[in-house]
């Protein structure tokens, strides 16, 4: 294993947002209503979770990011501030931060609309050249002008895939070392690329494919490796792709072996998914290997 060092820290690129979390007993018809059995509010965003994860794990983390006048003096920005998030931030004025509203139904369904909000701003804005960068979910132009740039780059489409082209997606690919996808959003990549899975495994150094409580599927250079999920009592499965994200990088940057990333990473989502919100239970450095040592084994 490799110290972290000196290195430039991991920068994290895309959404900041405040997540509306609804459980429901079913959903409803069109033209109909039910009502919610439960609403809480939670600090959310797919590159603010990976930053929040990554830094929680102890690793220097830069969030480039978007948020609205509700944001500054705000209790997420003072989260940010106490975890060691660096914050490089486009600053919208006349919009709120953006906000995901997600319904959960009783039989482990999530329909999920999303107001961009401040996110608009990446349309436009000057895409940074980073060393070290993981594209999370946001506008597909600016990601692509940001894997243009960088030294490394990492990237998962996430809610974002049905924005993106052919071209970007293939722009995107040749600029990335790791791709990371659940294993519906690999098949709808594959589709708009007019390749198969396995093909689109292949286009990558290191591609990554989660698959549910099913683990992980880690494919270096199209050989194919499987990491069993660690099986807890789950709250609330929506942060556990970035929380495996922020595993995995951290323990990458750190110097480890891919296949030891996706245990890291697989371990780090099991915290995240036992408690609400993407960013209530996320472990530190100590608390995952502690976990890790009982399911697969110390780290070295």
């Amino acid at each position: 294993m490799k110290s972290s060092g000196a290195a430039e820290p991991i920068s994290v690129v895309g959404h900041t947002a405040i997540d509306h979390i609804c459980r429901v007993s079913n959903f409803p018809e069109r033209h109909t209503s039910v009502p919610t059995i439960d609403h809480q509010i939670f600090f959310g965003g797919g590159a603010a979770n990976i930053a929040a994860g990554i830094a929680t794990l102890g690793e220097p983390c830069t969030l480039v990011s978007a948020v609205g006048s509700d944001f500054p003096g705000s209790a997420y920005e003072r989260r940010m501030e106490e975890i060691g998030i660096v914050r490089q931030f486009f600053y919208v004025d006349d919009r709120p931060t953006a906000t995901a509203f997600m319904f959960n139904d009783e039989g482990g369904d999530q329909i999920t609309f999303f107001d961009w909000g401040a996110s608009r701003v990446f349309e436009t804005a000057e895409a940074p050249a980073l060393d070290f960068v993981h594209m999370a979910t946001a506008d597909p132009s600016f990601n692509v002008r940001v894997a243009e740039k960088s030294d490394f780059a990492s990237f998962d489409p996430g809610q974002d895939i049905s924005k993106y082209s052919k071209e970007q997606f293939e722009t995107i690919l040749d600029n990335i070392t790791v791709l990371f996808a659940n294993r519906h959003e690999a098949a709808q990549m594959a589709g708009t690329l007019g390749i198969s899975v396995h093909d689109l495994a292949a286009r990558v150094e290191i591609a990554v494919f989660t698959m549910d409580a099913e683990g992980c599927m880690l494919c270096i250079r199209g050989e194919r490796q499987t990491v069993p999920a660690v099986r807890v009592k789950a709250a609330d499965p929506t942060g556990a792709g970035d929380a495996f994200r922020a595993g995995f990088l951290t323990a990458y940057r750190r110097g480890y072996a891919p296949l030891r990333c996706c245990t890291i990473g697989t371990v780090t989502a099991s915290f995240a998914v036992e408690e609400m919100g993407c960013q209530t239970n996320l472990p530190t450095w100590q608390r995952m290997a502690q976990r890790h040592e009982q399911h697969f084994g110390r780290l070295g």
